[in-house]
């Protein structure tokens, strides 16, 4: 059954996140095509009784957008809304993916400053999970943010800067969905760069005795170290005055098509298979990917294409601990019978200004563990978390962790700060779910 004027169906179908470990059954389903049909069918699960989410591309691991009320899926509000060259930034409506927006800002000569690898999440999904890429001084794509534009339990429609309303501004750039519904971004943007990446092998213990050089000598600095091995893949990556020289064709569909998919994907399904091979495919693996040299636009070098499907834990640990906290990592996957084929990322961020930013209030660094899909991660991951806990880790919102309330009232400085808005902005918990109630507590 369908309602023209709120683009509502009745739903009862399954909806799962892209990795396949979260699933939810809705009562039904909107797809809202104006802010106003998004306001009605808020309105309207309030008076039926319903929690309301709303679920971008489901890339995250967690049930942070997971319900069994009302599903609102954004796609039809998207595309740009205003571009502001004076004041240097781009409104955005909150379903636009952000390959759609780097597309669009590089053809008006603009980028945003930073952004993360993945570039298939909606501006809102990302923002509110804090994705973020690396940055020496550059931080998430929250960060970025210059206003906000969200629909709240009451139904109104809530905007929010540094000058209006700035103490929801202070939150909700990260709100992981719970004060209220996103509808459209304000993001600061500069006119667009050149950046050249240099990638290339180095030795596990030669990376973490030079971390604080190769962090202070690069704008953009990120590594992966493939357990069972003693070998990262590092990336550097810093603003260039040209020429443009892209990464050829030929190169680009062997490191980044076949060795980074498809080949991943075989050696990945060997391992599951086979769990005792993924020591030996592991250093072949780490020694696949040559040194290269490349220049290109932004979105173009800090983004790549991610097909195999896996599932991922990251935590931030102060900057400082991040040598140390990775040396127990790796002693701790030596000493154990795990066999684990995904490389770990490491990456960094400056301190940023937001209640709930994992870089909230410190520089930060993050490690992300990553199993391949179907393979089981619990092991590794309880590990993992509890050598990264144990440094004041803060776990990214999008990724599987099992922190509840009272640890993230520890860690976060502004916790009670965020708690006491969603009081007063949905005392009800109309944007509400079991994820919320975990991590917020009620």
């Amino acid at each position: 059954m369908s309602t023209a004027h709120t683009g509502s169906t009745k739903s009862g179908e399954a909806w799962r996140n892209w990795a396949g470990n979260v699933t939810s059954r809705p009562v039904r389903e909107v797809t809202p095509a104006s802010v106003e049909e998004l306001t009605a069918a808020v309105r309207r699960a309030a008076e039926d009784g319903l929690k309301v989410k709303a679920v971008g591309t489901g890339h995250s691991f967690t049930a942070a957008a997971a319900t069994d009320g009302v599903l609102i899926r954004p796609q039809l509000l998207t595309g740009i809304r205003t571009i502001d060259r004076e004041n240097g930034t781009v409104t955005v409506e909150a379903g636009t993916p952000l390959k759609r927006l780097n597309l669009a800002l590089a053809r008006e000569g603009l980028s945003l400053t930073n952004m993360g690898d993945i570039m298939e999440q909606t501006v809102s999904g990302a923002t509110s999970t804090g994705t973020h890429g690396t940055g020496r001084d550059s931080a998430s794509i929250a960060a970025q943010i210059k206003g906000l534009e969200l629909v709240t339990a009451s139904g109104e429609v809530l905007t929010c800067s540094e000058k209006e309303n700035p103490d929801v501004f202070a939150a909700a750039r990260i709100g992981i969905g719970a004060l209220g519904i996103v509808t459209a971004i304000t993001f600061a943007v500069e006119p667009i760069f050149l950046l050249t990446a240099r990638e290339e092998p180095m030795p596990f213990d030669r990376v973490l005795a030079d971390f604080d050089e190769l962090h202070a000598e690069n704008e953009h600095f990120e590594f992966y170290w493939f357990p069972h091995t003693g070998n990262c893949n590092t990336k550097r990556n810093n603003r260039s005055a040209g020429p443009e020289a892209p990464v050829s064709r030929i190169s680009g569909f062997v490191e980044d098509e076949l060795l980074s998919n498809g080949l991943f994907q075989v050696v990945n399904s060997i391992g599951r298979a086979a769990p005792a091979t993924i020591p030996a495919i592991a250093k072949i693996s780490s020694k696949a990917l040559s040194a290269r040299t490349y220049t290109d636009i932004p979105y173009k070098v800090f983004t790549s294409p991610r097909r195999v499907r896996f599932v991922e834990m990251e935590y931030a640990v102060p900057r400082a601990a991040l040598v140390e906290t990775l040396r127990e990592l790796k002693t701790m996957v030596d000493r154990s019978n795990l066999r684990i084929s995904f490389p770990v990322e490491v990456r960094t961020a400056p301190a940023d200004d937001i209640a709930l930013s994992t870089a909230s209030d410190r520089d930060t660094a993050y490690i992300a563990v990553h199993m391949y899909k179907g393979t089981p991660y619990q092991r590794y991951f309880t590990a993992a978390e509890q050598i990264f806990t144990a440094h004041e880790g803060r776990p990214h919102w999008g990724k599987v962790h099992t922190r509840e309330a009272a640890y993230f009232a520890e860690v976060y400085p502004r916790f009670a700060e965020f708690t006491a808005l969603r009081d007063r902005l949905d005392p009800d918990r109309l944007f509400g779910n079991g994820y919320l109630r975990r991590v917020l507590g009620d």
